[in-house]
C-alpha cells in the first residue's frame, strides 16, 4: 500500500467521525465579535474556576506542599502503588508537554494576539486546581491488584464514587463512554500524530522528501514502535523509568534554549510585556477585540496542560501513597509546568522576536522556528531534537492511558494487553506515514469530549476531595503524620 492509498483510507474512516465530533464537541455556544466560543472551553474553564474557589485557591496556598510531596517528605515505606511521587509526575507531563507547547502557542499568539499569553496563564493557574481534584479522585477510587499493580482513573472513580452516590448506573455509562474516548484519542492524538511531526521533523533535517528516509517514512515508524514497544512492555514502572530521565532533560533542553533568545533581546522585554498586557486589557487580536484574545488565551491553557480531561489521572492513579490528597498536590504542578512555565517561555520568545507579526507564516511550528532562528541560526536542529522528545514521551505515555481503558472495557487478561500494545505499535507505523488532517481533528475532539464525562464526576464527588485535603492539612499542622526528610 503506496502513502496516497494509506492517506485516503485514512481520511475515508476519520473524516466523516471528525466532523462529527467537531460539531458536537467544538459547538459555539455563542459568539462575540465575531468569535466563536466554543462550548468545551467554557465547560473546561468554568469547571477549573468553580475547584478553584471551592478549594479556596489550593493551587496557590498548596504550592508548597506539593513542592514537599515530590521529594518524599510525606511518602511512607509500604505505601501500596508502582511508582514514586516525581515519576507520576513526569509520566504525566510527558504524555501534555509537547508540540502545543511549541506550534500551539503560536497559532494562539499569532491569531489572538500577544495578550492570549496572559489570560493562558491566568488559566494554566485555575487549571492547577482541576488537576488536583481529579488525580485525588483518581488515587482514592483505584483498583489495586493482587500483584501490587494499579489500574486507575476517571473510568473508576465515575463507577465507583458515583455508586456510592447512588448513581451507579449513570457512573457505569460515563465510564465506559471516557474510557471509549480515551481508547480512541490514544491512537490518533496520542500517538498517530505525535510519531508523524517526529518524523516529519527528522526528515527536513536530514535531506528532506526526496533523501531516503523522506521516501521510506514507514521505516522511520518501525523504529520508533520498536523504541515505543521496549519501553511499554514493562508497563507503568518502565515507563515512569524512562519519563522521569526524559521529562527533565528535554524541558530544560527547552527552557534555556528559551532564555538564550529572551537573552539575546533583554532591551526588548519592556516592550514586549507592555505588548502582553495592553493586548489582554484591549484586545488587540486579529479578530475579535478583547474577546478573541482570551478565547484564545483560554483555549491555549485548556487544551496544552489537559486540565480536566482526565487522562493524567489515569497516570497519577499508580503513584505509591496511602494519602490520595497528596497526588493531587503533585499533579497541580503539572499545569505549572506546562503552561505557565513551557507555554510561556515559548509565547516570550515569539513576542519578543516579533515573528508572530510575520502573516507570510502559517504553520505554527514554523512560526516557533523562525522566532528562535533570530538568534540561533542551528534551531531547526534542535527544534527537530526537541520535538522528537516530545512526542517520544507522549507516545510511551499515551500508551499507557490507552491500555487502562482498553483493559478497564476488555479486561486485565494477559490477551488483552498484548493485543492493545500490538495494535498501539501498529499505528506508530501507520501515523508515520499517513497525512493526518482528519485523524487530528477526530483525536482532538475525543480527547476534548473527555472532559465531558470527567468533569460530571469531579463535580459530584468535589466534597469528598474537599474532605481529605482538611483533614490532610488538619494532620499536618497537628504534627500527626510522619516526616521524611
Amino acid at each position: 500500500m503506496n502513502e496516497k492509498s494509506i492517506d485516503q483510507l485514512i481520511d475515508s474512516i476519520f473524516a466523516p467521525a471528525a466532523d462529527f465530533i467537531s460539531a458536537i464537541v467544538l459547538f459555539p455556544l455563542f459568539t462575540i465579535n465575531g468569535v466563536e466560543v466554543p462550548f468545551i472551553v467554557i465547560w473546561l474553564a468554568t469547571g477549573a474556576v468553580f475547584f478553584t474557589l471551592y478549594l479556596k485557591f489550593v493551587n496557590l496556598w498548596g504550592f508548597r506542599y506539593a513542592i514537599d510531596i515530590v521529594k518524599g517528605k510525606y511518602t511512607h515505606e509500604g505505601d501500596p502503588g508502582e511508582i514514586t511521587h516525581f515519576q507520576a509526575l513526569t509520566a504525566a507531563l510527558s504524555g501534555t508537554v509537547g508540540l502545543g507547547n511549541i506550534a500551539g502557542v503560536a497559532v494562539a499568539i499569532s491569531v489572538g494576539g500577544p495578550g492570549a499569553t496572559f489570560w493562558m496563564i491566568i488559566f494554566g493557574l485555575f487549571g492547577m486546581t482541576a488537576k488536583f481534584v481529579e488525580c485525588a479522585l483518581a488515587v482514592k477510587y483505584r483498583k489495586i491488584h493482587a500483584d501490587g499493580s494499579v489500574s486507575g482513573g476517571p473510568m473508576y472513580y465515575l463507577r465507583k464514587g458515583l455508586a456510592e452516590k447512588g448513581w451507579g448506573r449513570a457512573g457505569i455509562f460515563l465510564a465506559a463512554l471516557f474510557s471509549g474516548m480515551a481508547i480512541l484519542a490514544s491512537f490518533g492524538g496520542g500517538n498517530m500524530f505525535q510519531v508523524n511531526q517526529a518524523v516529519q521533523q527528522f526528515v527536513n533535517i536530514s535531506g528532506g522528501s526526496a533523501s531516503f528516509f523522506g521516501q521510506n517514512t514507514w521505516l522511520l515508524g518501525l523504529i520508533f514502535a520498536i523504541l515505543v514497544a521496549m519501553v511499554i512492555i514493562g508497563g507503568i514502572k518502565s515507563i515512569a523509568q524512562v519519563t522521569e530521565k526524559i521529562v527533565p532533560f528535554m524541558c530544560v533542553l527547552y527552557i534555556v534554549s528559551c532564555l538564550v533568545v529572551i537573552g539575546a533581546n533583554l532591551h526588548e522585554i519592556p516592550d514586549a510585556l507592555v505588548a502582553i498586557v495592553d493586548g489582554a486589557i484591549n484586545g488587540k487580536a486579529a479578530s475579535g477585540g478583547l474577546i478573541g484574545t482570551l478565547v484564545w488565551g483560554l483555549r491555549r491553557a485548556t487544551f496544552s496542560n489537559e486540565a480536566g480531561v482526565g487522562s493524567a489521572a489515569i497516570a497519577h492513579s499508580a503513584v505509591k501513597t496511602s494519602e490520595p490528597v497528596t497526588e493531587g498536590f503533585v499533579a497541580s504542578l503539572e499545569p505549572f509546568v506546562d503552561t505557565v512555565i513551557i507555554c510561556t517561555m515559548t509565547a516570550l520568545v515569539i513576542v519578543i522576536s516579533g515573528a508572530y507579526k510575520d502573516e507570510s507564516i502559517q504553520d505554527g511550528i514554523a512560526l516557533t522556528s523562525s522566532a528562535f532562528a533570530t538568534v540561533i541560526d542551528w534551531f531547526p536542529f534542535l527544534l527537530a531534537i526537541a520535538v522528537i522528545l516530545f512526542a517520544f514521551s507522549t507516545l510511551i505515555s499515551w500508551s499507557y492511558y490507552g491500555l487502562k481503558a482498553w483493559t478497564y472495557l476488555m479486561g486485565e487478561s494477559n490477551a488483552a494487553v498484548v493485543s492493545y500494545k500490538l495494535i498501539y505499535c501498529g499505528f506508530v507505523i501507520v501515523g508515520a506515514s499517513a497525512n493526518l488532517a482528519s485523524v487530528l481533528a477526530f483525536s482532538d475532539g475525543v480527547l476534548i469530549a473527555m472532559s465531558l464525562p470527567n468533569l460530571i464526576g469531579c463535580y459530584i464527588l468535589i466534597p469528598i476531595v474537599k474532605r481529605d485535603m482538611d483533614s490532610f492539612i488538619h494532620r499536618i499542622k497537628k504534627r500527626r503524620i510522619e516526616v521524611y526528610k
